[in-house]
């Protein structure tokens, strides 16, 4: 297992705090609002959207805040307008860095996400630097409770699926990126409820790292993740698993 995909394991599991959770809506609305803009509140008509709600509904959101969301989206309430921009970079050790925000003040967030790279031995790059080693996936997760895992890779595969993992309590699905409403769709046709569902990036080539180096990545992308506007942060390093827990327990 990458580096990567591990820290978004432990990520969850830091998550919950009161604190955390609280930034966590904070970033999911504006994902609802977001999506429910660019193509309308119809759900069976904006994928996006769906996408977002399930990951509001995995992260116990209550069922008001996402209706406001989506409404302010539509136009239905006064809301901000949100712009998507993404930024690229290195972290120490040459680990490759993308990163995916939602901004009312483009020059803010911009000085902001400078301001981390650099405080944490990374520097921003150039539009194009590392997104092409960034692959777009879908990922869907099943708890492992009460669910037969020879019969879900029948299911998930017959719908597209890539790869089926076991980890912790749960499985993860990985597909290609218009595999991901299918495979949703085959799981509630079969009775199997997902936790999450979103779509990922994939990292084609990883950099190993440890030791100093791996603590200053890591304090990096935690940093990225907890700037307001960042909602993902995406990176190829392959660090040691247990180092991985050491460092971030």
């Amino acid at each position: 297992m990458s580096g990567h995909s591990k820290w978004a394991q432990i990520k969850r599991k830091k998550q919950a705090t009161d604190a955390k959770r609280g930034q966590l809506f904070t970033k999911l609305i504006r994902e609802i609002t977001v999506a429910a803009r660019a193509e309308g509140g119809d759900l069976d008509g904006n994928p996006r959207l769906r996408t977002a709600i399930t990951a509001a509904k995995g992260a116990n959101m209550p069922l008001e805040n996402i209706e406001r969301a989506i409404k302010k989206g539509t136009g239905e309430l006064p809301g901000v307008v949100y712009e998507e921009v993404s930024y690229e970079g290195y972290g120490p050790g040459g680990v490759a860095i993308l990163v995916e925000a939602l901004t009312d003040n483009k020059n803010r967030t911009t000085s902001d996400i400078r301001h981390i790279f650099s405080n944490h031995g990374g520097s921003l790059g150039n539009t194009g630097c590392v997104v092409w080693i960034f692959q777009q996936k879908g990922i869907v997760t099943v708890s492992q409770s009460g669910c037969d895992e020879e019969a879900l890779m029948a299911i998930v595969l017959e719908a597209g699926a890539e790869d089926l993992q076991s980890d912790n309590g749960s499985f993860e699905i990985l597909s290609p990126l218009n595999a991901l409403e299918d495979i949703k769709k085959a799981l509630e046709e079969n009775g199997i409820s997902y936790a999450n569902a979103e779509i990922t990036r994939n990292p084609q080539t990883s950099v190993k790292i440890e030791g100093r180096q791996a603590q200053q990545v890591l304090k990096l992308v935690e940093s990225l993740e907890e700037q307001e506007d960042v909602q993902k942060v995406y990176a190829n390093f392959d660090i040691p698993e247990e180092m991985m827990v050491g460092i971030v327990e």
